[in-house]
């Protein structure tokens, strides 16, 4: 593995286990398993079929970036880029 991946991974591995962290310093019933580490999205719960739709096609939510359904960082909402491909083909 080159060096660059190694720091990537370093990274993302830190960023995984704060956000882990973060949610085991909670009292048990508080604990969501979801939310932000130093302002990035994460969640951990179990996936659901609604989740992952929400995240990937949603017309309701005009951002093109999402947070994600399970893990870490930001998903695409498909439906967002085909609807800004739409227009900026067709005006």
């Amino acid at each position: 593995m080159r060096r660059g991946d190694m720091v990537v991974l370093g990274v993302a591995v830190a960023f995984m286990s704060g956000a882990l962290v973060q949610e085991l310093l909670k009292p048990a019933g508080q604990r969501t398993w979801h939310g932000r580490f130093l302002g990035i999205p994460y969640d951990y719960r179990r996936p659901t079929l609604d989740r992952v739709k929400q995240t990937w096609w949603n017309p309701s939510d005009e951002r093109i970036l999402t947070p994600r359904s399970i893990g870490m960082g930001w998903d695409i909402n498909l439906y967002q880029v085909r609807r800004q491909l739409e227009l900026a083909l067709h005006g």
